[in-house]
Order: C-alpha cells, then sequence, then structure tokens
C-alpha cells in the first residue's frame, strides 16, 4: 500500500516537474532528446516531458533596441566623424533565432554596426547631413535583407547623432553666415530696384505735367525750410527761371517769390531766436553762412520778380 502511494506520489511529481508557464511575449523553443521541435510553444501553462526530456530555450518576442555605439566613417570627401545609431528589431521567427544564429542580438549589431559605416562611406558630407531620411530607410533595408534568414526582422533605423569635428563647424558656420549674407544682399538689391522702377514712373509722370513738377519742388522747399539746418541747398531747376520776359509766367513767379518769401522769414526767426555772443567760433561761422545764403535768397527773389513784370516794349 505504502509502496503504490509512493509511487503515485513521485509520479506527480514528475509530472508537476515538467509544466511550465510562459508570459504572452514568450515563446519556447522545445528540444526534444535534443532535436527542436517544429513548433515553439506558449504562452500559458505548458507541459513538458521531465527528466531532461524535454529541455526549453525562451525567446522574448518584444521589440528589441539596440544601440550601436559610435562608429569613425570617414566619408566619401575625406571628412572624418562619429556617427551613433540605433536600430529597432522584431523576433518573427523564434525558431531560427535560435537554430540559425548563435546569439542573434550581438550578430545583428554587429551587422548593424558595418552596414552603417558602409552606407555613410560611399556619400558627401553635405548629403549625410541633408538626407538622414534617405539613409536610415536603405540601413534598415540592408539589415533587412541579412538578418531576414536569422528570423529577425529590422523595423526602423534611426541616425542618433553625427559628430564633426570642431574645424568643420567653424567653417560650416562660416559658409552659413556668407550664405545669409548673400541673401540679405540680394533681397537688398531687389528693394533698390522696385524702388528704382516707382521712382522711374513718377518722374514720368511728373515730367509729363510741367505744373506738377514745378509744385513739388516749391513742397520740397516748404519741407526744407522749417527744419533747422545750419546749411540749406537751394535747388531751383533751371526750367523755374524765365529767360525771356515774354514766357514769364506770373503764377509761376509769384509761387517763386511766396515759397521765397517764407523761406527768408524762417531763416530771418530762427538767426533772431539765436544769440551769436553765446555761441562758439564754430555756430558763429555757421551763422554768417546762412546770413549769406538769405542775401542769395533775396537776391533770387528781386530777379524773380523783375523777371515776372512784363516789358512795356514788348507791346
Amino acid at each position: 500500500m505504502f509502496i503504490l502511494l509512493g509511487i503515485a506520489v513521485a509520479a506527480v511529481l514528475a509530472v508537476l516537474s515538467g509544466v511550465r508557464i510562459y508570459r504572452e511575449y514568450e515563446r519556447a523553443v522545445v528540444f526534444r532528446l535534443g532535436r527542436a521541435l517544429d513548433t515553439p510553444v506558449g504562452p500559458g501553462i505548458k507541459l513538458l516531458l521531465p527528466f531532461g526530456i524535454d529541455r526549453a530555450v525562451v525567446v522574448d518576442t518584444r521589440t528589441k533596441v539596440i544601440q550601436i555605439p559610435t562608429q569613425d566613417v570617414i566619408s566619401r570627401d575625406n571628412i572624418s566623424m562619429g556617427v551613433d545609431a540605433v536600430v529597432y528589431a522584431d523576433i518573427a521567427s523564434p525558431a531560427d533565432a535560435i537554430l540559425r544564429v548563435e546569439r542573434y542580438m550581438p550578430a545583428t549589431l554587429q551587422l548593424g554596426a558595418t552596414t552603417l559605416r558602409s552606407v555613410l562611406g560611399r556619400m558627401d558630407l553635405d548629403d549625410i547631413l541633408a538626407k538622414r531620411a534617405e539613409i536610415n530607410d536603405e540601413i534598415r533595408q540592408i539589415l533587412d535583407e541579412r538578418t531576414e534568414q536569422w528570423g529577425v526582422q529590422i523595423t526602423a533605423v534611426e541616425i542618433k547623432d553625427i559628430a564633426l569635428p570642431q574645424e568643420m563647424k567653424r567653417a560650416m558656420a562660416r559658409q552659413a553666415e556668407a550664405e545669409r549674407e548673400r541673401r540679405a544682399k540680394v533681397i537688398s538689391a531687389e528693394g533698390e530696384f522696385q524702388a528704382a522702377e516707382k521712382l522711374t514712373r513718377a518722374a514720368q509722370l511728373i515730367s509729363s505735367q510741367p505744373a506738377a513738377l514745378q509744385l513739388r519742388t516749391l513742397q520740397t522747399l516748404v519741407e526744407v525750410s522749417g527744419e533747422r539746418n545750419n546749411t540749406i541747398i537751394f535747388p531751383i531747376p533751371i526750367e523755374l527761371i524765365p529767360r525771356e520776359p515774354s514766357t514769364a509766367s506770373p503764377a509761376i513767379a509769384n509761387l517763386v517769390t511766396g515759397a521765397a518769401t517764407a523761406l527768408a522769414a524762417n531763416k530771418a526767426a530762427q538767426l533772431s531766436s539765436e544769440k551769436p555772443s553765446q555761441l562758439p567760433a564754430g555756430e558763429s561761422r555757421h551763422i554768417l553762412s546762412r546770413t549769406q545764403d538769405d542775401d542769395d535768397l533775396r537776391r533770387l527773389q528781386r530777379e524773380l520778380e523783375s523777371a515776372g513784370t512784363p516789358d512795356p516794349d514788348d507791346d
């Protein structure tokens, strides 16, 4: 009786020793007497043969993050740089990952590092900096073709950082600064060109109407006379000064005479408000210069008045 009970207990213990519980993301490749079964087991409760008949190798099927350390890369234009990347891999076939490669994680890491150096070594620095997305996709395709036989599927490859020498960084900064200065000069030149076009059209429009040109000149004189300038340049086009009494326009002469009178009165008020005795020598010379300008202005006014008076002999 006790012998049968002992045998039953031993059998139960043997059966319980073969019970395995696998998580949702785990798959077990079972070797029975050294021969792998066709289908991995899991997840849940699985019963394996005890006493070493069945041996299981558990594979984690979650996405693996493989960090590629910094690789020294020389580009096609002979520029040295340090590049590191990260590879994301899934286990598509647990059986192949165990049976076809000794350790699939280190193998994928080494393959990713060599592929990274190979792809970047065929490209110039400008392409490496500007085409990261294309580089990531190319490396992923190469890795996926090589690791497919290992049961590993490469889902993504991302270049994390590209470390350039300090000399190259300074050269790139100077290049970027020169490019921005070039753009600024181009924009400024385009603005000046557009402004010149507008001014040309305005000049053509004003030149078609002599009265508009004269009124614009008088308006400029009034604006200049209102400022406290040391020296005033009094630009009068030659067209405003009639050469022959018969061609003198009384209206134009009156307009010029009025503007000249207003300018003279304004400058006289400025001179009267200043005290030359309290001014330094430099200011005294400026006042003398303005006084000379007023004399010229009065002489011009007299010439305009005489030009605007018709000659009785012409009748």
